[in-house]
């Protein structure tokens, strides 16, 4: 399964790992990717997907709508 988020596209970047003595070599910064069932309005059903954890605190959550009109 590759390691790219479904909902904003995020994949690995390279970069360097540079040693105490300055030495580079090539290294790769992975997504932080978790499972989670998301639920899609359109098949009114739950899926499973693999979301990067920042796009996971763009979504909109059902007991945060709740929770808000409660305290308004």
């Amino acid at each position: 399964m590759p390691k790219v988020c479904q909902i904003s596209g995020k994949r690995p970047s390279s970069g360097n790992n540079v040693s105490h003595s300055v030495r580079r070599t090539k290294r790769r910064f992975l997504p932080n990717l978790q499972k989670k069932k998301v639920f899609n309005p359109k098949t009114g059903k739950y899926e499973t997907m693999r979301i990067s954890t920042s796009a996971l605190r763009t979504l909109s959550k059902p007991a945060r709508k709740k929770k808000a009109k409660a305290t308004k």
